[in-house]
């Protein structure tokens, strides 16, 4: 990993536990779409948070869940909020968009694993690649979907890509599937042989999801996510 200054150029709300937050390196950050960087707190503080952002641009994007009863994360918003400028180390992890592939992609966001998903959409269609993508985004409510907006954007302009939004609680115009994320993944599939499948979220989800993904036939060297360097 690189050290690089940044600018803090904006950290606005998207709601009342996301934020977003604009970055502007000093210096040119080279890295792949799906990696992350962290956010220096401390000498042997140093905290992760997926690049939003495709490469090549002149900003990085991360959204940060913090809501106010979770002081690690809002103490780095808090910190963001309060400073001109903010040390990164970067680029960090494996799984990055692999765009020499062609088998479909699968993409499972659950709430802010969507900034990685995020970064690795935005460089297919920079790319202008039409590979087969599946893109699912469980969250707890609609509310908590929180660039719902963008994700339905891009189905519309996409035909290539495909966006299934998946909601614990919903309210009688919600217009996607009411269940869990994972229990939608196994009524929606029968097997996962053929697919690269790329997934962030909480560890324990994505934990969860590997175990799951085992018993439908996942190929795991097509199995795709930064959490599965810390979790066994």
């Amino acid at each position: 990993m690189n050290s690089i200054r940044c600018q803090i150029e904006k950290v606005t709300p998207f709601n009342d536990a996301v934020y977003r937050v604009i970055l502007k390196p000093e210096t040119p950050l080279d890295f792949q779409a799906g990696q992350y960087l962290c956010i220096v707190m401390g000498e042997n503080d140093k905290r992760p948070f997926s690049i939003a952002s495709a490469p090549n641009l002149d900003t990085l994007e991360l959204h940060i869940g913090a809501a106010v009863n979770e002081s690690y994360p809002m103490q780095v918003v808090e910190r963001l909020q309060n400073s001109s400028h903010i040390d990164i180390e970067a680029p960090g992890g494996e799984a990055f968009l692999r765009s020499d592939s062609h088998r479909p992609r699968l993409m499972i966001a659950g709430g802010t694993g969507f900034s990685y998903i995020k970064s690795l959409v935005e460089q297919q269609i920079a790319l202008g690649q039409k590979v087969e993508t599946l893109l699912y985004w469980g969250c707890r409510t609609q509310d908590a979907m929180y660039y719902e907006s963008l994700a339905r954007d891009w189905h519309e302009a996409h035909p290539w890509l495909h966006f299934v939004p998946v909601v614990e609680q919903a309210s009688e115009e919600w217009q996607g599937k009411t269940a869990n994320l994972l229990t939608q993944l196994k009524q929606d599939f029968i097997g996962l042989s053929g697919y690269d499948i790329y997934i962030a979220g909480r560890f324990d989800m994505v934990g969860a999801a590997r175990e799951m993904f085992r018993q439908m036939g996942v190929e795991e060297a097509h199995l795709y996510g930064d959490a599965f360097a810390f979790i066994k």
